[in-house]
């Protein structure tokens, strides 16, 4: 569409959860009502979600932004005159200057909510694939080397260094070998690995290519939570579009190397997360937790060596060999380095993803970032980490994001996720939770977590009755003792971190009044 002037509207999940379906359909319908020269572009979400749908034009100045927009605002807007980033009710500015985007460091987001998702020639045009070619001219070992020295850790959670895990794979014995990405997104408060399936899938797919060059993997499999079909679509989409212009399938970008990748979808069984129960899950098993060693670098999918990736730290690949090991590593603080997507979720004015480098403490990006609570009130507790992350209080604000400084307060960053709480919120009522959903979600393979939840719910629930609370407060610290030294994997593991935080310190709320919380 010669001359056409472009408007972007996302298609992320989080944007068609609050209509943005229905203004990209009345901003087609008014364009040709008016015959007006409009092209309409799809992109993923930039992740300011309270600002969403966001609405995006092409102008002179860049690209300018009208939001939150609903269907009921689009005629408006063409009176107003946005599609040349005039003034209305609704304008942002150029969207790059919106504080919350202009304060980011954009590495692995750099392209989210810019481009269309489905376009190689868009992905290109924004720097993609340069870091494949890059690997390829490189070879697997200094491919491989790239990656340690970039400093990059497991974006998951476990925070193991990903060049690590590579370099021992490429090392193992055995054929074929295997990468498995980790998009089982299970944490709540998170969201960064659909945003990138649904808003540059192309960086996933080629970071798992460069793995393979790197190990000598042959086929790659990304597991994804059925409970993000948008996604499911977008990457299975991409996939088609990256094997039909060779970067994928036979002989991938003419380098001589055989790599493919399957989509498989989870059944929603948290503990797949896991990667050893999601290694059983693809191989159409129950997924149950494996005992270690042997480790899935050695002994992994159908038994063979297998690179097990969290999509973040796959899809941060590319821009590591794209722009060097150094200018990646030149952010970030102590042994975290690199930036981190933070996801703010929960009770948070301004909700969305912050990529930004190691090192902001919890305060600033509560308090300054996220804004503080959407309901005005105080901020009582922080969960950083998922459901079965620690909880923090004000009093441990000043805590840099990083993974040692949360380990020393006895907390994990986890993939990313903090969940707001006001001062209106029962620690003790989610002590409980935790235990409940270490309950629920339970493979049953071990007695500490499958037996141990259980009976964490019903001590929490004679503490809370005033039941010999001091007894049963010894015994619940002995209990998640139990839980986080003999588990066998992190679920009835990690635990004791939400269980012990709200009770060290928000011990009030473990001794008020009976009230009900067991009649749950």
């Amino acid at each position: 569409m010669s001359g056409a002037i472009e408007v972007f509207v996302p298609r992320d999940a989080a944007a068609l959860a609050v209509g943005a379906e229905e203004v990209a359909r009345a901003i087609a319908a008014e364009a040709a009502r008016r015959n007006l020269p409009v092209k309409l572009v799809r992109t993923g979400s930039r992740g300011l979600f309270w600002l969403e749908p966001l609405v995006e034009v092409a102008t002179a100045r860049g690209r300018v932004g009208y939001g939150p927009a609903s269907a009921a605002d689009v005629p408006g807007l063409f009176d107003a005159g946005f599609l040349d980033g005039k003034a209305h009710a609704l304008h942002l500015g150029p969207v790059e200057k919106i504080p919350y985007l202009a304060r980011q460091t954009r590495l692995t987001f750099a392209r989210c909510g810019i481009v269309d998702p489905l376009s190689l020639d868009a992905y290109r045009a924004q720097g993609g694939l340069k870091g494949l070619e890059r690997a390829l001219k490189l070879g697997p070992a200094e491919t491989v080397e790239e990656v340690i020295r970039s400093g990059l850790r497991g974006r998951g959670g476990a925070g193991f260094p990903t060049g690590i895990k590579w370099k021992t794979v490429r090392e193992a014995a055995g054929a074929p070998k295997y990468v498995v990405c980790n998009a089982d997104e299970g944490d709540s408060g998170t969201f960064a690995d659909r945003m990138i399936m649904e808003g540059d899938p192309f960086c996933l797919i080629e970071g798992m290519a460069i793995a393979a060059i790197a190990t000598g993997a042959n086929q790659g499999f990304v597991y994804i939570r059925s409970e993000y079909p948008h996604a499911i679509r977008t990457m299975t989409e991409a996939l088609r579009l990256a094997r039909a212009a060779g970067i994928l399938g036979r002989n991938i970008a003419g380098s001589g190397h055989d790599f493919d990748i399957e989509v498989r979808s989870g059944a929603g069984a948290y503990v797949c997360g896991e990667e050893t129960s999601m290694l059983d899950s693809i191989e159409g098993k129950r997924g149950l937790v494996r005992a270690k060693p042997p480790l899935p670098a050695h002994h992994g999918l159908f038994g063979k060596p297998t690179v097990i990736n969290n999509l973040i730290s796959l899809a941060s690949v590319p821009v590591i060999l794209a722009e060097g090991a150094k200018a990646y590593a030149d952010f970030g603080m102590g042994r975290s380095r690199g930036t981190m997507p933070i996801q703010l979720a929960g009770n948070v004015k301004f909700g969305g993803v912050f990529e930004a480098a190691f090192g902001l403490t919890l305060g600033e990006i509560v308090d300054d970032i996220g804004g503080g609570t959407a309901s005005g009130r105080p901020v009582r507790a922080v969960q950083a980490g998922g459901p079965l992350g620690a909880y923090f209080p004000r009093a441990l604000f000043d805590t840099p994001y990083d993974y040692e400084a949360f380990a020393q307060r006895d907390g994990l960053i986890g993939h990313g996720g903090l969940v707001v709480f006001d001062d209106t919120v029962d620690m003790a009522h989610q002590a409980r939770f935790a235990m409940k959903f270490c309950a629920f979600e339970s493979c049953g393979k071990c007695t500490p977590c499958r037996v141990g939840s259980t009976r964490g719910m019903e001590v929490i629930d004679r503490i809370v009755k005033g039941e010999r609370r001091e007894e049963n407060m010894t015994l619940l610290k002995d209990l998640c003792q139990t839980l986080k030294f003999g588990s066998l994997c992190a679920l009835g593991g990690f635990t004791p971190y939400p269980v012990m935080s709200a009770l060290n310190h928000f011990p009030e709320d473990f001794r008020r009044a009976p009230s009900g919380l067991a009649a749950e």
